[in-house]
């Protein structure tokens, strides 16, 4: 941790409101404001956070939809109980997750998919990007699923290489998608949020019969990018451009 970032921290007015609120975390505000603008939750709906440890978008979630309506949080991690919320612990690509899910739904649909998820920070911009695109692609293919139609889907994604597909994706998925930068990201940060309304009946054309993730893939491909990863082969770490040798 850098000198410089521990010095930032300290001085972060969200942070420090995070703190006398009781907020879970500073990132709560970043849904406050995605709120204020666009008022995508509303009383009674059911909402399902992706990535939701610490809890903070779950806490704010909560918060909106009321006690008449339904938020579940999903993550890897185990979260600390949030108060009006069903917590889950798993993977969301896994249909056990998923199952625990329309478990906890009880029969009612999910309106707003909300996600926040982020990789573990390396450093290495080029790397830390590539995996909030895998995470963030990922997790609009999760929305697809459970999500009903007219529903409501935001999630986070890196400023760079392969953006420009994961917005065509939402767009062949949602009828508005814009991005917007919450008041609480970090100045430094290159962060965004897609904003995605309305989940239409029916994918369009351009995006038929192809997830999100192979939607961006051939996006990538186009640009001369592909997936770097490690010997293992599961966890994508990078992307760099194909070169002319290797295209031959």
């Amino acid at each position: 941790m850098s000198k410089r970032w521990y010095q930032e921290s300290r001085r972060d007015p969200w942070r420090r409101q995070a703190r006398s609120k009781g907020d879970r975390a500073r990132s709560a505000y970043k849904l406050k404001h995605i709120q204020e603008r666009f008022s995508l939750l509303r009383r009674g709906d059911v909402v399902l956070d992706v990535g939701c440890h610490p809890g903070g978008w779950t806490q704010v979630a909560c918060e909106e939809v009321g006690e008449e309506g339904l938020v579940i949080g999903v993550d890897l991690l185990a979260t600390a109980p949030v108060e009006g919320a069903s917590v889950i612990i798993g993977d969301i690509t896994e249909e056990a997750t998923i199952e625990q899910i329309m478990e906890a739904l009880g029969g009612r649909s999910i309106n707003a998919v909300i996600s926040d998820i982020s990789p573990r920070l390396t450093g290495r911009y080029d790397t830390d990007q590539a995996i909030s695109l895998e995470l963030s692609t990922t997790v609009l293919d999760v929305a697809m699923k459970v999500l009903q139609p007219g529903g409501t889907f935001i999630t986070k994604a890196f400023q760079g290489t392969g953006i420009e597909g994961l917005v065509e994706a939402a767009k062949d998925r949602f009828s508005n998608v814009q991005r917007f930068a919450p008041t609480a990201s970090r100045n430094s940060s290159s962060e965004t949020f897609l904003i995605c309304r309305n989940k239409l009946p029916r994918v369009r054309k351009r995006g038929s019969g192809l997830t999100a993730m192979e939607q961006v893939s051939q996006h990538l491909e186009g640009l001369g990018i592909i997936t770097e990863e490690e010997e293992e082969g599961e966890t994508t770490v990078g992307l760099r451009r194909i070169s002319r040798k290797e295209e031959e």
